[in-house]
């Protein structure tokens, strides 16, 4: 019976070590749950798991496991058994429409733009912008802004994005009322291209929208970057 129980932890190190190593050695599918600075620390975590694992098997010789294991350890086995076969999607509108707070992050300096022609922002730029830029930069400049759609309350829909600080744990939204488009699917990563439209009070920043483009979701979904225009 102890040495059942030995290689059944076994078997839970190596699952879970694997597990860490399908999503940050084998692919980027890390991204969707911690920043890209971490990936060193899941592949080093995933290679001794696995190790410690595969050694605990081949060196058991039946003797019985002094190690006490609490029962609650077991249930890491189901979610490491999952990402083995699929990998949850990263967050997106779901979080959005359930994160009411709609704070954007204060800002009291605002480098110059461009005179002429449209403006490639990423989302926390224009929303900072439109929240606390005195000097009303965005008035009348059409812009560039990529994220993916999110349904919104009254019917609308919001172009968003989800900003991680460490990991999936701490995101923060960021969210832009797009008027004049039909709203694509949720989840749908487009650029969409308008003109800013201002609000007033806790509303999110609007924008008058003239164009939409569908893309692929960005390899990390949760930096805020702007992205490549395509011809």
């Amino acid at each position: 019976m102890a040495a059942v129980r030995r290689h059944a932890s076994a078997l839970l190190l190596v699952l879970t070590g694997a597990a860490l190593l399908r999503v940050s050695l084998l692919s980027d599918l890390y991204l969707r749950y911690v920043k890209e600075g971490l990936r060193p620390l899941l592949i080093a975590s995933g290679a001794v798991l696995l190790l410690l694992g595969l050694v605990s098997v081949l060196a058991g010789d039946g003797r019985r496991d002094p190690q006490h294991r609490p029962r609650s350890a077991w249930l890491l086995a189901p979610p490491a058994a999952m990402l083995l076969i699929f990998a949850p999607p990263a967050l997106g509108s779901y979080t959005v429409a359930h994160d009411g707070s709609g704070a954007i992050a204060r800002r009291t300096h605002f480098s110059a733009l461009p005179d002429q022609g449209t403006l490639d922002l990423t989302l926390t730029d224009f929303t900072a912008r439109a929240a606390w830029d005195d000097s009303h930069s965005l008035a009348g400049r059409t812009v560039r802004l990529t994220g993916f759609a999110a349904p919104a309350a009254d019917g609308t829909w919001q172009l968003s994005r989800v900003i991680v600080t460490c990991c999936a744990a701490d995101a923060r939204t960021l969210k832009v009322a797009i008027h004049g488009i039909t709203a694509p699917p949720a989840d749908t990563w487009v650029t969409v291209t308008g003109v800013w439209r201002p609000t007033s009070g806790r509303s999110a920043p609007g924008l008058d929208a003239t164009a939409l483009t569908r893309i692929p979701q960005p390899r990390n979904p949760y930096r805020d970057t702007i992205q490549p225009v395509l011809p």
